[in-house]
């Protein structure tokens, strides 16, 4: 059967999958990075993770992968195919798609950023799957966005397209790690919440998931705290559809797994805030954790696909 590797590889875990030409995963592995000993065996973790899944299709899909495709965080350059810098995982201009090439022996290999990878999935077949126009903001340890333009994600002239998590919402606020103050994901992201509802209740183990469930139960202080980010995020928000008019508007990532609890008070808050902008739909993602790995199994139908057969028809019917 034919089919592509897709490697979605984050700060301490790897997820894969064999990935079929209708978007099926074939078949689904999941394995650490061992960033512990240090960058060079991320690579090499990563390049043996990726051999082992091509000689599973070989075994048991009567052919090995056609094509690979891997998300990686941090900095890349994919056009060139290079894992530029990654804070978390410590490592510098690596030619990743080069030596994943050629230890998959010499087929083609896409190299892309995990959130724009994630957000390619979400758009051609997840929640903005019929529309030519979206955005896709996880809420995670930060805040993040993939740009969806016409069945691709923009990257940028130099790949910093759709960090939403660094436009500034409250100017003279917290200290942000990119040296800006008052970044959205400083008060928005699922790591902002949970510090802030930590210091709220006393409960330093206290998380965004635990002030979701107060709030549902009618406590004040996680209502004051979930507002203030549901506040700035939506303030980040109208910011986004000034500047990029989508067709929808797609939220996800640990935060949007409080469902309603933030769709019902961010949908009221962003239709407040608009004046002349058209109001999208704004919708939880839906793929959950496979979005990377499918988002890869993306890029790899797409080295394969013709000029005259749109890659958004092979991966998304």
């Amino acid at each position: 059967m034919r089919h592509v590797i897709a490697l979605d590889v984050g700060g301490t875990r790897m997820k894969a999958a064999l990935v079929g030409a209708d978007g099926e995963l074939l078949h689904q592995a999941r394995r650490s990075t061992g960033r512990e000993r240090g960058p060079d065996s991320v690579v090499e973790s990563i390049l043996a993770f990726a051999a082992d899944l091509r000689a599973h299709g070989e075994d048991h899909l009567g052919e090995p992968a056609t094509a690979a495709g891997v998300a990686v965080p941090g900095i890349v350059d994919a056009d060139r195919g290079i894992a530029a810098y990654a804070a978390n995982l410590g490592w510098r201009d690596v030619p990743l798609r080069n030596l994943l090439s050629e230890r998959l022996h010499g087929v083609p290999v896409a190299l892309g950023h995990d959130v724009r990878t994630g957000g390619l999935a979400e758009g051609r077949i997840g929640a903005g799957r019929g529309t030519d126009r979206f955005l896709f903001v996880p809420l995670g340890t930060g805040i993040a966005g993939a740009i969806g333009i016409d069945g691709r994600v923009e990257a940028g002239a130099h790949g910093f397209a759709g960090e939403i998590g660094h436009v500034v919402v409250r100017p003279g606020g917290a200290p942000c790690p990119c040296g800006q103050h008052g970044c959205l994901e400083r008060y928005a992201s699922a790591a902002a919440v949970s510090e802030a509802w930590a210091e709220a209740c006393g409960d330093r183990d206290a998380d965004a998931a635990d002030c979701a469930k107060a709030v549902e139960s009618g406590d004040t202080r996680a209502r004051t705290v979930w507002q203030d980010a549901v506040d700035a995020l939506a303030d980040g928000l109208v910011t986004a559809l000034t500047l990029l008019d989508p067709g929808v508007l797609i939220i996800g990532g640990g935060l949007a797994e409080a469902g309603e609890t933030l769709f019902t008070p961010l949908r009221a808050a962003v239709e407040r805030r608009v004046t002349f902008q058209k109001l999208p739909p704004i919708v939880p993602a839906a793929l959950g954790d496979t979005a990377g790995c499918l988002g890869a199994g993306l890029l790899a139908w797409d080295l394969l696909t013709t000029p005259s057969t749109p890659a958004a028809e092979v991966t998304a019917r």
